[in-house]
């Protein structure tokens, strides 16, 4: 299959090393200098539960240098999807299929918007806690699950044709019918530990640990949960603290994607994560102050870090 992974961060980057080790034609579009150059001099390397590798791959900053492929996944932050979809164009054949692959909420749907709703798929991926460590380095703590669905519809052939690549190439993958439910099961992870590790700077195995911390972390889950469950979203758990304190579990040494970009001083996903659930939660007559807490604290962070950064 020829691929191209748009967004080689450290989740990117597992997915495009995977890939390509497996025989599949992958190339990588990202718009970092030093990683881009660093990948086209040295190789991708990637280690941590899929072992250690280093893979050569196509390396660009233009789409058009690589042209129309099978699929293309966007493996970007939420927060530029839309660009990342904008930027997609040349990769796009007639049968092209597009999979986004981000936290939190709305991310299928901004691809939809910009290249079409049919050549649209829409994937989760939960327990790997992957993080850079340099240019064209990543390491992930495991390699639990991706789950795919149809963007409108049943699982189809297609679908199970790319799920059997990556299945191919190392991934636990699962089909889903019930892309509402694909997305809730991780978002209901996600909003537990991203904003609450973040503003504590803890890991997850940190945060499952410190009680007060954990406290937080599962009120937020809680939120989620009932808001999902208030949606009418069938979700595969009835216990969201016990189903969330397993997934943390697998994977307690990493730290959420959120809190490394927080350290690092970068914009965050905390809108389409956190922030996602209180104004659904309003709009079904719900509350759900635990997660509108965390999203104002990380805002307040950012806003220091920018004032610092500017001050300097």
């Amino acid at each position: 299959m020829k691929i191209a992974v748009v967004g080689v961060g450290a989740m990117g980057s597992v997915y495009a090393a995977l890939l390509a080790d497996a025989g599949n034609e992958v190339s990588v579009v990202d718009t970092s200098d030093e990683q881009i150059s660093a990948i086209q001099e040295h190789g991708l390397r990637v280690e941590g539960a899929s072992g250690d590798r280093v893979v050569r791959v196509h390396a660009t900053h233009d789409p058009g240098d690589i042209g129309a492929v099978d699929l293309v996944v966007i493996a970007t932050k939420a927060m530029h999807v839309r660009a990342a979809a904008e930027s997609a164009h040349p990769l796009l054949g007639p049968e092209t299929v597009v999979l986004p692959i981000q936290n939190g909420l709305g991310s299928a749907g901004a691809v939809a918007d910009v290249l079409g709703a049919g050549r649209t798929v829409v994937g989760v991926a939960g327990g790997f806690g992957a993080s850079i460590v340099g240019p064209g380095h990543a390491h992930h703590h495991g390699l639990e699950l991706v789950r795919l669905g149809e963007l409108a519809g049943r699982v189809t052939p297609r679908l199970e044709r790319i799920a059997e690549a990556w299945r191919a190439a190392g991934f636990t993958v699962k089909t889903f019918d019930d892309i509402d439910r694909l997305v809730w099961e991780k978002l209901i992870c996600n909003v537990a530990f991203s904003g609450t590790c973040a503003v504590l700077d803890l890991t997850i195995g940190e945060a499952l640990g410190n009680e007060h911390a954990w406290s937080v972390a599962a009120a937020c889950a809680v939120e989620a949960y009932e808001v999902a469950v208030a949606s009418g979203i069938s979700l595969g758990f009835d216990d969201p603290v016990a189903y969330v304190a397993s997934f943390g579990a697998a994977i307690a040494g990493a730290r959420p994607s959120l809190a490394l970009d927080l350290r690092a001083g970068r914009s965050t996903e905390i809108d389409a994560i956190n922030g996602a659930i209180p104004p659904r939660a309003r709009a079904l007559g719900l509350a759900a102050p635990s997660n509108s807490t965390i999203v104002a604290l990380v805002h307040a962070l950012e806003a220091r870090d920018a004032y610092a950064a500017s001050s300097a």
